[in-house]
């Protein structure tokens, strides 16, 4: 039987995923946004993951002549002959960091609709163990009226995206994964292991995956707590905090992580879902928990060191006008979900500063609907009280950064990675 494949979902996980697999095999790209349909149809993925010349290259527009492609869709009825659904949806937490399902039941009902025998539906999205079994089958069980492991199969292949890192794309990052039954594992396996030219790893079990892709982040995210702790410590105690760790950092073992604020779809989120697992298990999670409070009180710590020095400065706390440079997740990307730089603006909009927002990378229409707040892509012709840099973009390393400050000023490095004196940094 011939393969078809289809990718539920064309985001920063779906749209690489499906682009690699069009090289091999006919692929059908499914998102229920019309726009982001239309954008890629013309060739453009406003996400930045994947270049326009590359998705040019697999782009088609029907089957009819072609045994390999991708071709965009919101229409259901173009995903009906698929025989692999490879759903590759966000899975956010709520405004009290409690996991939300809501994008994995819609999709995997989504799916159900056109599901047929024989076919295996693959999940990618992040979630804690039993979510794909527990919670997603029966959705797809109940719409379609077939029966899981004889009617059709599942499989766990967790998402490995570094949004902007153009080093380590898809194809070159290891992939786990697992099936529901041992053979239904090896087809998914090898399914993966035909574009995935870092290899794969098949775990024994959905749970197995699933249970080691949310520890991958949690583990990131506790690490960074740690750093975070020390640099609060250090500063205490008038000690740089970089100048520590490169210092730890000449001992073969010693983890290189770094200070920061704790934003983006994975490491600031991930751990809720195992937390929220284990809760419902009865264990109360203290390190998991105690890393998620730490780093997601940063916004707030950083605000309250930038008010320090502007006061220490004599500058007029209400009514100051500062500039924030940056404010996606991360640094040469665009994605703006779950940035904690809004935090840092928002408790200096408390103490009476004027924030003024910079960042090229970000869309400003984006930014208005996720935060209600005004961006600008282009660098304002004024000087500032302040000037924080909180995202470190390539452009901002070459910027002239003296030209946007009053004579009376500071300048805080949230990453530390200017070569210039500066008046604070994590």
């Amino acid at each position: 039987m011939s393969m078809k494949i289809a990718v539920i979902g064309l985001g920063y996980v779906g749209l690489p995923l499906a682009r690699l697999f069009a090289t091999k095999y006919p692929v059908v790209g499914f998102d229920i946004n019309q726009s982001r349909i239309n954008g890629l149809r013309s060739g453009t993925d406003s996400t930045l993951e994947v270049s326009d010349e590359v998705l040019q290259q697999v782009l088609i527009n029907d089957f009819i002549d072609n045994e390999k492609g991708l071709l965009c869709t919101s229409t259901l009825s173009d995903i009906s002959d698929c025989n692999y659904y490879i759903i590759t949806v966000p899975t956010p937490v709520d405004k009290n960091n409690r996991p939300d399902l809501t994008p994995l039941y819609k999709s995997s009902e989504t799916v159900a609709k056109v599901l047929k025998k024989g076919d295996i539906v693959i999940y990618e999205s992040t979630v804690y163990p039993g979510v794909t079994e527990d919670e997603c089958v029966p959705v797809l069980e109940k719409i379609s009226g077939l029966k899981f492991n004889v009617d059709f199969f599942a499989g766990y292949s967790p998402e490995r995206i570094n949004p902007g890192d153009k080093e380590h794309t898809v194809e070159k990052i290891l992939k786990v994964t697992a099936g529901s039954t041992r053979e239904i594992g090896k087809k998914v396996n090898d399914l993966y292991k035909s574009v995935i030219t870092a290899g794969t790893h098949l775990a024994p079990t959905i749970k197995v995956a699933e249970a080691a892709k949310v520890i991958e982040n949690s583990q990131r995210d506790i690490n960074i707590a740690f750093v975070n702790e020390l640099a609060k410590i250090f500063n205490l105690m008038d000690i740089d905090t970089h100048a520590v760790l490169e210092a730890a950092g000449t001992k073969w073992n010693f983890l290189p992580f770094k200070p920061g604020l704790v934003g983006g779809h994975c490491i600031g989120v991930d751990p809720y879902y195992l937390a929220q697992k284990a809760q419902e298990m009865g264990y109360h999670p203290e390190i998991i928990l105690a890393g998620r409070r730490l780093n997601d009180s940063m916004g707030e710590y950083v605000a309250s060191q930038v008010v320090k020095l502007m006061i220490k400065k004599g500058i007029t706390i209400n009514g100051a006008n500062l500039l924030m440079l940056g404010i996606t997740f991360k640094e040469n990307c665009p994605d703006v979900r779950n940035t904690k730089i809004v935090d840092v603006i928002g408790s200096l909009a408390d103490y009476g500063i004027r924030v003024t927002i910079y960042d090229p990378w970000a869309n400003p229409k984006e930014v208005k609907h996720e935060y209600g707040l005004e961006t600008t892509s282009t660098l304002p012709n004024q000087k500032f009280d302040t000037l924080v840099l909180g995202v470190a973009h390539k452009e901002f390393l070459d910027l002239d950064l003296s030209s946007l400050q009053n004579d009376n000023s500071i300048l805080y490095d949230v990453k530390g990675i200017l070569n210039i004196t500066v008046d604070g940094k994590l």
